[in-house]
C-alpha cells in the first residue's frame, strides 16, 4: 500500500449471521434525494436547487423531506425482514435516496425484487492512492498578493478531505500564530470530541473534523486501537494531503536535526473539513466513503479533495460514469462543490486511470524541479552515483568498507537475511564501528518489512560512520525514492553500479581459504546529499502516473472523453505527517514526510481551485476547472516540450515526449488560471446529455443514479462542452461543437488549430468578439486522412486581442470505417 496510494478492491465481507453468510450493501430506492425532490408529496414541499447551487441544508423542509426518506427506508426493511435479522448502517438522502445494510446474500435477493428498490450492489473495499511546490507554482509572487498576501489566501473557503483523517496538533493546522479564524455561518459540519482528551479537533483552521467507520465495524475489519474511533490519522496520508492543499505558510521542515525548507499549502488560509473514511489497515470501504461525501456536501465543502478512487468494477454497472463514486460525486457537483480527484498509480501504463467522468478534475501526477542526489567515491577514484537525504562522512577523509555478511556475529543469524541491516544485534560492532556498513537492498524493502529508516538506526547503534544500501537485483517499476536519514547513507539504484562497488570490495578484501575476511582494504566517502538539485527539465509526467485514453466502461472500451484532466507536482512532496501514521516505514513517529503518488498531486488542485474560488465567488465548479485547464503549460522550464517519464526495456527509466493521455490540458499554473479569459461552462443538465449520449449506456441504469429521465443527447459524447476534445472512433469526417463564455472585458478572439497529419482539422468561426458575460460557439472539424492504428494528438486555440490564450487538447483516432 502507502505511496501507490488508495485503490478500490472488491473483497467479500464475511462474518456470520443467523443468516448465512452476511455482507454489506448499498441500496437505492424509488423517490428523489434532496438535491433532486421538485415536490409532489403531501406534506412536504420541493428542496431541489438549480445546478451549481447550494442546498440550505438547516432548513425546516430539507430536514422533514430527510427524516420522511429515512422513515421509508426502515419501513421497507422491517417490512421485508424479521427484527434482528439485518442492521442498517447508513440512511443516504441528500445525494442518493438510499441506505447501506449488513445483510445476507438471500436478503439481498429479496431487496432486489421488492417493489421500489432500484439497485442492489455489495459494497467493496478501497484503498489510499498517496513545499517547495508553492514556489514552483509561482504562488507567492503571482497569486497570494492577488488574493491580500499569503494571509488571506484561501479567506473562507473550505476544503473537505475524504481520508485517514488529520493530526491536529500540527503545527501546518495551529492556529494560534494566524490572525484568528472567526465563525463561518456556511458550514454546518460538527466536531467529534476526543474520547480520551475530551477536546474537539476543531481549531478554527480545522473547521470540521467527523469519522466514518459504520461499515468497517459491521464487516469486522475495524480495530479501534490501531484505526482510532475518532477524526485522528492514524496513517498519516490524510494529514498530507490536507497540508499540501491547506496547510499554514512557512513551517519548518525539521527532521532528525536537519531543515529541508519551510512547508506551506497551496491555499494557506483555507478552512480544512475532515470527513475520515479511510484506516491503516484495511483501507475502506465504499459504503463509508459515500456516507462522508454525502455529509461533505451537506456541510457546505466548497472544494472537495479524494486521493481515493473505483479500482476493480462494481457488480452492478457496466459503465465507469456510474460506478458509486462518480454518480455521487456528480450530485456534489450539481450542489457546486469542485472535486478533484488523484488520477490513480497504475502508470505509465495506458487505460490505468481510476478518475472517468466530466465532473470530476483527474489529476495527474508530476516530478517538479527539486531533486535529491548522493554520491558514494570509491577508493579506486570511481563515483558511484546515487541516492540518499544524510549529510556526508567526514570531509577530506575516505573510510574503510565492510560489507554486513562479513561482519556477522555468527554464521546462525543468516535466517535474518542479516545483509538488509534491519537488525544491529547480529552484527559485530568491533568490526563495524568508524567504517561504512554495506547492505543489500532485497525484496523485503520492496514490501516493506525492511525499511531504510532502519538500516540508518542500525548504522548508528553499531556507531559505523555512515551506510551503503546496494540494488544488486531490480524487480521491473521498483520505484526509489530518496529518504532523511540522519547519519550519512547513500542508496546506490544502478545495478551496474551497484556490481562496480561489489567487485571493487571483493577485489580489495583478502580471505582465508574459509572465505573468512583477514583483511578489509576497500574504501570510500558518502557525499552531501541534504541540498536539492534544482533542473530545468521540469516538470515532467511521473512514471507512476496513471495514463489514459479514459474507458467507458469495464470492458475497456475507450471513451470519448479525455482523461486526465490536468497535471500538478506529486513527487517527492514534503508535507505534514501523523507521528502515529504507520502508512510509510521510513516515516515512523516523524512529524513531515517526503512521499509520491497522484495522492498528493490533487490536493495541489484542491487548493488552487480554493484560491479560484475566493476571486470567483459564484464560478461553478465546471468554470473553475475550466480555468485550470485552458491555462495549463505544456512546455518545461527549458522551453521544451513536455516529457514523461517511461520504462525502456525492462526496468531503467527513460523520458519520452508527453502526449494529453499523461497530462491532461497541462501543467497547472496557477496565475494564469485566476484569469483565463474565456470557460467552458457546464452544469447537471449537460452532464446528464453526456451520460444519455454515451454508446451502450442503460438509460434506466442513468434513471436509477440521476433520478432523472434522457430528455435530450448531445448527438455524440465529444460534444460535451469540455475543455479538451477526445474522438475515440473517428471515420469520415465529424463536426464538434463547443461553447465559451468571456469572463472578462470585451475581447475579440482569433481561433486556429493544429493537428498531426493523419487527421485534418479546422474550425469556424476564424473570429469571435465577446462582451463580457456573452456566449459564443464554434465548432471544430476533424477528418480521417490515413489511418495508423494510433491515435494523432492537436490543440485548439483561441488567442485573445487583450492577451488572453485559452488551449484545449485534441486527441482522435481514424477509422476506415
Amino acid at each position: 500500500m502507502g505511496e501507490m496510494g488508495f485503490s478500490l478492491v472488491i473483497v467479500l465481507l464475511l462474518s456470520v449471521l443467523n443468516v448465512g453468510k452476511a455482507e454489506i450493501y448499498i441500496v437505492t430506492v424509488e423517490g428523489e434525494p434532496v438535491i433532486s425532490y421538485k415536490g409532489g408529496i403531501d406534506g412536504f414541499e420541493a428542496t431541489a436547487v438549480e445546478s451549481d447551487e447550494k442546498i440550505d441544508t438547516t432548513s425546516e423542509l430539507v430536514t422533514s423531506y430527510a427524516q420522511h426518506l429515512e422513515k421509508k427506508h426502515d419501513m421497507l426493511l422491517a417490512l421485508l425482514f424479521d427484527r434482528g435479522t439485518y442492521k442498517k448502517i447508513y440512511s443516504y438522502h441528500h445525494l442518493i435516496n438510499g441506505f447501506a445494510a449488513h445483510i445476507s446474500h438471500e436478503q439481498a435477493e429479496i431487496l432486489r425484487r421488492a417493489p421500489g428498490v432500484k439497485s442492489v450492489e455489495r459494497d467493496w473495499k478501497v484503498r489510499r492512492l498517496t513545499t517547495h511546490t508553492p514556489q514552483f507554482l509561482g504562488l507567492p509572487t503571482g497569486v497570494w498578493p492577488t488574493g491580500g498576501g499569503f494571509d488571506r489566501a484561501g479567506e473562507d473557503i473550505v476544503i473537505g478531505f475524504i481520508d485517514s483523517g488529520i493530526y491536529p496538533h500540527h503545527p501546518s493546522f495551529a492556529s494560534h500564530n494566524t490572525e484568528p479564524y472567526g465563525p463561518l455561518p456556511k458550514y454546518r459540519g460538527k466536531c467529534e470530541i476526543d474520547p480520551s482528551t475530551k477536546k474537539d479537533y476543531c481549531n478554527g483552521k480545522i473547521i470540521g473534523a467527523q469519522h466514518f467507520a459504520e461499515a468497517a465495524k459491521e464487516a469486522g475489519s475495524f480495530n479501534p486501537a490501531m484505526d482510532f474511533d475518532s477524526p485522528l490519522d492514524g496513517d498519516g496520508h490524510g494529514s498530507h494531503t490536507a497540508a499540501i492543499a491547506a496547510g499554514n505558510n512557512g513551517i519548518p521542515v525539521r527532521m532528525h536535526g536537519f531543515e529541508f525548507g519551510r512547508a506551506s499549502g497551496m491555499a494557506p488560509r483555507a478552512r480544512i473539513a475532515v470527513y475520515k473514511a479511510l484506516y491503516r489497515l484495511f483501507g475502506g470501504f465504499v459504503a463509508d466513503v459515500v456516507a462522508a461525501i454525502d455529509q461533505a456536501v451537506h456541510d457546505g465543502v466548497d472544494i472537495l479533495n479524494l486521493s481515493v478512487g473505483p479500482n476493480s468494477p462494481p457488480a452492478t454497472t457496466k459503465t465507469t460514469f456510474l460506478n458509486p463514486f462518480d454518480a455521487t460525486l456528480l450530485s456534489a457537483v450539481k450542489a457546486g462543490v469542485f472535486v478533484a480527484q488523484a488520477a490513480g498509480n497504475g502508470g505509465p501504463f495506458p487505460k490505468t486511470l481510476l478518475s472517468y467522468s466530466p465532473w470530476i478534475a483527474s489529476v495527474a501526477a508530476a516530478v517538479d524541479d527539486r531533486r535529491y542526489k548522493n554520491h558514494l567515491t570509491l577508493g579506486n577514484g570511481k563515483i558511484l552515483a546515487g541516492l540518499g537525504l544524510s549529510p556526508s562522512t567526514h570531509p577530506n577523509r575516505t573510510f574503510t568498507m565492510v560489507a554486513a555478511n562479513d561482519v556477522l556475529l555468527d554464521s546462525s543469524v543468516t535466517k535474518y537475511s542479516p545483509s538488509d541491516c534491519q537488525r544491529p544485534e547480529v552484527l559485530n560492532k568491533n568490526l563495524v564501528e568508524g567504517n561504512i556498513l554495506l547492505c543489500g537492498y532485497s525484496f523485503n524493502f520492496v514490501v516493506g518489512t525492511a525499511s531504510i529508516k532502519k538500516v540508518a538506526e542500525t548504522a548508528k547503534a553499531l556507531g559505523a560512520a555512515g551506510f551503503v544500501l546496494a540494488v544488486e537485483n531490480a524487480s521491473p517499476g521498483t520505484k526509489f525514492d530518496p529518504v532523511p536519514v540522519r547519519v550519512p547513507g547513500v542508496l546506490i539504484t544502478d545495478v551496474s553500479m551497484s556490481m562496480e562497488l561489489v567487485n571493487y570490495y571483493n577485489i580489495s578484501t583478502s580471505r582465508d581459504w574459509t572465505g573468512r575476511v583477514k583483511s578489509f582494504k576497500s574504501t570510500g566517502s558518502i557525499g552531501n546529499g541534504l541540498r536539492p538539485i534544482l533542473h530545468k527539465s521540469a516538470p515532467q509526467v511521473a512514471i507512476f502516473s496513471a495514463r489514459g485514453p479514459n474507458v467507458k466502461d469495464y470492458s475497456f472500451q475507450d471513451a470519448d472523453l479525455l482523461k486526465p484532466d490536468i497535471l500538478a507536482p506529486g513527487s517527492l512532496i514534503w508535507a505534514a505527517w501523523a507521528p502515529n501514521g504507520t502508512d510509510e516505514a521510513n516515516y515512523c513517529g516523524e512529524g513531515f514526510a517526503l512521499i509520491s503518488g497522484t495522492s498528493m498531486a490533487a490536493p495541489h488542485i484542491a487548493g488552487i481551485a480554493a484560491l479560484i474560488k475566493q476571486h470567483h465567488p459564484h464560478w461553478s465548479p465546471a468554470a473553475i476547472k475550466s480555468a485550470l485547464m485552458t491555462t495549463s503549460s505544456t512546455i518545461d522550464r527549458a522551453e521544451r516540450p513536455l516529457q514523461a517519464q517511461q520504462y525502456s526495456g525492462s526496468e531503467t527509466l527513460t523520458l519520452v515526449p508527453a502526449t494529453p493521455f499523461d497530462y491532461g490540458s497541462g501543467h497547472v499554473n496557477p496565475r494564469a488560471a485566476l484569469d483565463p479569459g474565456l470557460v467552458f461552462d457546464a452544469g447537471y443538465q449537460d452532464y446528464l446529455g453526456f451520460l444519455c449520449t454515451v454508446p451502450g449506456i442503460d438509460a434506466h441504469e442513468i434513471r436509477n443514479f440521476t433520478h432523472s429521465p434522457c430528455n435530450y443527447t448531445l448527438g455524440h459524447p465529444s460534444n460535451f462542452n469540455s475543455p479538451s476534445i477526445a474522438v475515440s472512433h473517428l471515420v469520415g469526417t465529424r463536426v464538434i461543437t463547443r461553447t465559451v463564455t468571456n469572463v472578462a472585458e470585451e475581447e475579440t478572439y482569433v481561433v486556429t488549430a493544429r493537428m498531426a497529419p493523419e487527421v485534418a482539422i479546422e474550425t469556424n468561426p476564424p473570429a469571435m468578439t465577446l462582451r463580457r458575460g456573452a456566449s459564443r460557439k464554434f465548432t471544430v472539424t476533424l477528418t480521417v486522412r490515413s489511418v495508423t492504428g494510433a491515435y494523432s494528438f492537436g490543440e485548439v486555440l483561441l488567442k485573445g486581442s487583450r492577451g488572453h490564450k485559452v488551449r484545449i487538447p485534441v486527441a482522435a483516432m481514424g477509422y476506415d470505417r
